[in-house]
């Protein structure tokens, strides 16, 4: 699976390839938001430009979705590897700084500690499963057979 290493939270996370990157930190119970995005945001849906985030471009080259026209209007006049976290789609392993407008102290020695571990690069894909099979856990009649049975009766009509 591909790992997200979030800076601040000094984290690694695991995902699936495809994940919304706003949906997983949420799930992890990470800190994406600013107080302004706290009070209200949109939920998602790219307005509110709450959610952005830094990606460590170097370390994760193409290890989002393209950015969206949402972000390319959204984030004109903001710092070429900022994403709406809301937008973006986890491909392969990344590094993430959440809230980069907030200071952070030991910024950069933060950042090269995060480079120098490497991250694993996990599947490229979602684990398959087998399909349901005919009979139940105990290798019996599925219950549509049995259901039939009993509406047929003792006497077989």
């Amino acid at each position: 699976m591909p790992v997200i290493r979030f800076i601040r939270e000094g984290r690694d996370v695991e995902c699936y390839p495809g994940e919304n990157l706003r949906e997983v930190a949420l799930r992890e119970g990470l800190e994406l938001y600013g107080l302004k995005g706290q009070l209200g945001n949109c939920g998602g849906c790219g307005q509110c430009i709450t959610c952005f985030v830094d990606v460590v471009a170097e370390a994760s080259p193409g290890a989002l979705s393209p950015r969206t026209a949402v972000e390319d209007r959204k984030l004109r006049r903001r710092p070429e590897g900022w994403r709406l976290a809301c937008q973006a789609l986890v491909q392969r392993s990344l590094i993430v700084l959440t809230r980069p407008q907030a200071g952070l102290a030991d910024r950069e020695a933060l950042l090269a500690a995060a480079r120098a571990e490497p991250l694993a690069a996990g599947p490229t894909a979602w684990p398959t499963t087998e399909p349901p099979s005919e009979t139940g856990p105990t290798g019996q009649e599925s219950s549509a057979t049995a259901d039939e049975a009993v509406e047929e009766g003792p006497s077989g009509g």
